[in-house]
């Protein structure tokens, strides 16, 4: 019987490498969807509606949020950005592992909304190595860099809330621990409820 895939939460530090860790991971294995995010912000040059995001008009973003259609959603700047439910349900109900790639906020209404959520935290092995990911990026000034930094150091209050912390020190090694948890989570027997039934019955009419 094909299992039903699971929600999982990916969240880090900014820096942490949570983007290249998540391209490799679709690259390598390939049972995973990766979650599309609704957002109210324009589209940027090459960006396609259903492929980087659902784009969306804001009232459209507000009636979705009334209508209790968002996983979870923020307001950033003047934009909103959320979680449609109807893309995660259709993604795990075809035995796709899908993966949200959120902030530990966002984190933490999934979790509450959908309890089997399997929560992971990225992180770089020090924060030395953050700081120089960050510098390294040449992206952004010394400014954006601190507050970045100065964000991480609230966020690392958070991370007890997640099931298992990972460090991305070397990018294959990330990438299939990262796989390696997430297979193992599927085989708790929590998520087997229906096999465990059903090999109860098949033993029963033996």
């Amino acid at each position: 019987m094909d299992q039903k895939g699971i929600l999982i939460v990916l969240s880090g530090f900014s820096g942490a490498g949570k983007g290249t860790v998540m391209k490799r991971l679709m690259e390598k294995y390939d049972n995973y969807a990766l979650s599309i995010s609704a957002t109210t912000r324009k589209p940027r040059e090459g960006e396609q509606d259903g492929r980087e995001y659902f784009f969306k008009e804001t009232e459209e973003f507000e009636k979705m949020i009334a209508q209790d259609e968002l996983i979870e959603y923020a307001r950033y700047v003047d934009n909103y950005y959320g979680t449609p439910r109807s893309y995660v349900e259709e993604q795990l109900a075809a035995g796709k592992d899908v993966i949200l790639e959120i902030e530990i906020q966002g984190a933490l209404k999934v979790k509450e909304k959908f309890p089997e959520t399997l929560l992971i935290f990225i992180t770089p092995p020090n924060a030395a190595e953050l700081k120089r990911r960050l510098v390294g990026r040449g992206t952004e000034t010394m400014d954006v860099i601190e507050g970045r930094l100065s964000r991480a150091k609230e966020e690392a209050d958070g991370i007890e809330a997640y099931d298992y912390f990972i460090v991305n020190d070397e990018l294959e090694t990330c990438v299939d621990d990262l796989h390696a948890v997430i297979q193992s989570e599927k085989k708790k027997t929590v998520r087997n409820a229906e096999s465990i039934e059903r090999i109860r019955k098949e033993l029963g009419e033996l």
